[in-house]
């Protein structure tokens, strides 16, 4: 009997394990069930359940990974095109794998299958316990005699069910990167989606929130926080059915993109990465910033230079003489790097402005006569390394490439040439190319093993375009591109795995964790004005953590050099700006800040970010960084256009410990000012959190700011 009872619970358990598929993190839960079709379902996703395994009970019924050409109406995850023309595909669970790949993560994949057609499709998931992050991306192949036709391939579907939704995106333009507008769903479909190509995210960024029931909080209801790590062509679908309920499709955008999938082929799509918060946005953000830190950019967790950029001080028009000028300015800072921006290269078409010289990376010799290493020994000299500007994958009709290499363009035969910069795009679906693009990289860091530092750069969108390496296949080149560019970014960093590089793209235009991945950083925009700033840098820092987003103090803006200084030190500070232009209270002042920065920056880049009030509802911005032990926390205070009749109330903190006693000391002072905060009293942490202080002392002054540094004593 014991021996039949043993054989039973076996048989149950097998039957359980194959028909309910369970990806959890420590406070999520995404269950799928396969129906008595065998088709996989999503039947749960939300909060954890307790107990364990009641998420199971649930008994929604739609498909997990909706098909194109069967029964259901939806815009479908995937439709393809068989041999013998057949626009259906049926997928049934064949089986799935579930197991931990790191104390953190668990991976688990479900493989479907067409009961007639020989096309697979296998679902991929990582579950990050800790951080609450699922990534999930999808693999499409088959064995049908000729190639099959792909016209949608989705890396992800959730389906939601609530009485009210309300999205939040991240779009803008050139210097106004990442604005953030709510607006309540209704029946039908919004599409957030992206056609450039290389500056995917110009317009409109990768990434959303979507709140249920009421619009999104900052510290309370229920949020799911998404973005696609793919540096190319993107698609979010929202649709809303006749019976209220949600369907999220996520990938790339298949706009002019059928592909062509040969047999034995894998179609791997980009990572779609989310989390699930009941606790508002800014648990969402805490997730993916600590997320990041761990797994999804480079060296999360290890060292970012300060610097000095020359572009603001001399644009393209400099010699070697008012560069090494410039060093000196490196050092009276106390900044780590020098970073020589646009304008150093090529002879036959000198690179003195941007209609020229792209492609042709030799150090120009009438300005640079020794090349980039005399400059790079320079700087050593004077203390301060020395980074560099690059932008490999462009060119200019005005250049050596352009007339060695017209093959190496993308451009439409048979059109006039389109120009946006005065440059265009290399066709970097051709290894060719590719190794090119390697080659400038490579070549530039062999010649000069000092350079510790590249600025990476893309200034043009795909428009116009035409690849005479695919030939045929022209509707695999947004697809190829970025992959392209992917296999490059491996070589690179499979020769400099450490070397420091920020992505940029005529500022935000690539901001994605598929290419973060790569780099230590990212430029977030062209924009540096200390006000505009504060809506961009909150704007990102709902998906990425402080030390990914450079931020330089220049002369953008109107505001003093204390309140540029103080919002650029929420980033990752820099300076793009003529020192010898400083009086000596300003340059003590720089100098002094880039040293605290140094002692606070911990705090800031790993501490747990709080948004305490936003520059989208006040006028003024607070923000809050708190360290894991709950010891130490910096609130950046900014006062913005305030208004006569504005009043503002204390502001209360959040992460603290309410037994602890805290002394709170205004930190990055102007020489010669004095603090109107009272640092002579200790507060608990419980006072802080329910009564909290008032940080805008006799009612405020426009454009003034203040950081505060609490310390549990």
């Amino acid at each position: 009997m014991k021996k039949l009872l043993a054989i039973g619970l076996l048989l149950l358990s097998v039957r359980i394990s194959a028909q309910n598929i369970r990806i959890i993190t420590h406070n999520i839960s995404l269950v799928y069930h396969v129906n008595q079709e065998g088709r996989l379902v999503q039947q749960y996703f939300g909060p954890q359940l307790r107990p364990e395994y009641a998420d199971t009970l649930v008994k929604n019924k739609q498909e997990a990974y909706i098909t194109a050409g069967m029964e259901s109406l939806l815009d479908p995850a995937i439709r393809v095109v068989h041999n013998d023309g057949n626009p259906s595909l049926e997928l049934k669970y064949i089986s799935h794998t579930s197991a931990p790949t790191a104390p953190d993560i668990t991976a688990t994949s479900i493989t479907l299958q067409d009961p007639v057609y020989p096309v697979t499709v296998i679902l991929h998931f990582e579950a990050y316990d800790k951080e609450d992050i699922i990534k999930a991306w999808t693999e499409i192949k088959h064995n049908e005699k000729k190639p099959i036709l792909l016209t949608a391939y989705a890396s992800s579907m959730l389906h939601i069910n609530a009485e009210k939704y309300w999205l939040t995106q991240f779009h803008g333009d050139w210097a106004k990167e990442v604005n953030m507008q709510e607006q309540y769903l209704t029946a039908g479909m919004k599409i957030l989606d992206s056609k450039l190509g290389t500056r995917a995210n110009m317009y409109q960024s990768p990434m959303f929130l979507l709140s249920v029931d009421q619009p999104a909080q900052e510290e309370n209801g229920m949020v799911l926080a998404g973005t696609l790590a793919w540096t190319g062509n993107f698609k979010f679908g929202f649709e809303v059915d006749e019976r209220n309920a949600l369907h999220i499709n996520a990938g790339i955008n298949p706009y002019a993109s059928d592909y062509t999938l040969k047999p034995a082929e894998v179609f791997t799509t980009p990572a779609f990465i989310f989390t699930l918060s009941d606790k508002g946005k800014g648990q969402a953000s805490r997730n993916f910033n600590r997320w990041a830190l761990n797994y999804g950019i480079l060296d999360g967790h290890g060292p970012r230079l300060t610097l000095l950029n020359n572009w603001e001080a001399t644009g393209m028009d400099f010699n070697e003489q008012r560069l090494t000028g410039l060093f000196g300015g490196a050092k009276q800072l106390g900044v780590d790097l020098f970073l020589l921006d646009d304008g150093w290269f090529a002879n036959k078409f000198p690179r003195n402005e941007d209609n020229a010289g792209l492609g042709d990376w030799e150090p120009n010799t009438a300005k640079l006569p020794h090349g980039l290493g005399y400059l790079v020994k320079e700087a050593e000299k004077q203390g301060v390394k020395f980074g560099i500007w690059l932008e490999p994958e462009m060119v200019n009709p005005k250049s050596e490439l352009y007339t060695k290499h017209p093959d190496w363009i993308l451009r439409l035969p048979n059109r006039a040439e389109n120009y946006y910069r005065n440059q265009m795009v290399l066709d970097l679906t051709n290894p060719a190319v590719q190794d090119f693009v390697f080659g400038v990289v490579d070549k530039t860091m062999s010649e000069n093993p000092g350079i510790a530092f590249i600025k990476w750069d893309c200034n043009r969108l795909l428009t116009n375009t035409y690849s005479p390496y695919l030939k045929e296949k022209q509707s695999h080149l947004f697809i190829e591109y970025t992959r392209s560019l992917y296999k490059v970014f491996e070589r690179v960093r499979a020769k400099y795995p450490h070397l420091p590089i920020m992505l940029c793209s005529g500022g935000g235009g690539r901001t994605d964790y598929g290419a973060l991945k790569y780099f230590t950083e990212f430029w977030p925009s062209d924009n540096t004005d200390g006000l505009e700033r504060i809506y961009i840098q909150y704007g990102y820092s709902h998906f990425f953590p402080s030390n990914t987003m450079a931020a330089h103090v220049t002369n953008w803006g109107h505001q003093s050099l204390k309140f540029r200084t103080d919002v650029a030190m929420m980033g990752k500070l820099g300076y793009d700006i003529k020192v010898s232009d400083f009086n000596d209270k300003e340059l003590q002042f720089s100098h002094d800040a880039v040293e605290t920065y140094r002692r606070i920056s911990n705090i800031v880049w790993y501490g747990n970010l709080y948004r305490l009030v936003s520059p989208y509802r006040e006028n003024r911005a607070v923000f809050q960084y708190t360290s894991d032990d709950q010891k130490k926390t910096i609130v950046f205070n900014y006062l913005m256009n305030v208004g006569k009749n504005d009043v503002f109330t204390p502001v209360k903190l959040l992460g603290l410990d309410p037994q602890q006693q805290y002394r709170i000391r205004e930190i990055n002072l102007f020489p010669g000012t004095h603090s109107a905060f009272h640092q002579d009293k200790l507060y608990s942490g419980d006072f802080l959190m329910k009564e909290g202080i008032q940080l805008a002392p006799g009612g405020g002054r426009s454009l003034t700011s203040n950081i505060l540094e609490i310390t549990a004593e």
